[in-house]
């Protein structure tokens, strides 16, 4: 099954780890206005590409939790189960490492 296939099954994000990306993505929500008022100003170009810096940053922080949690759950529980559901599983991991590797 593909990343995001319809049928995939979740184990679910962790509450903590739930509470902790709705802080971090109002965080970069915030971010993402102040560099849209940082281009209607016309600031200087180098001071929002430090922005962009931050939010690319920040974004991908966000992403690295949520994929522990993914392995730390959804793909722990699947290969315990074996069978397709570990297949799967291992090929997902494999796409999301291509994907986020860039490879």
């Amino acid at each position: 099954m593909a990343v995001g296939e319809a049928g995939a099954h979740a184990m679910g994000i962790a509450e903590g780890t739930k509470r902790d990306l709705d802080r971090r993505l109002a965080r970069i929500r915030g971010q993402v206005g102040g560099i849209a008022r940082m281009v209607e100003d016309e600031r200087y170009c180098p001071d929002i590409l430090q922005q962009f810096a931050a939010v690319h940053s920040a974004l991908r922080s966000a992403e690295k939790e949520l994929l522990m949690n993914h392995l730390e759950r959804c793909a722990t529980h699947a290969i315990a189960e074996g069978g397709d559901a570990a297949v799967r599983v291992r090929e997902e991991i494999a796409d999301l490492f291509m994907r986020f590797t860039g490879k």
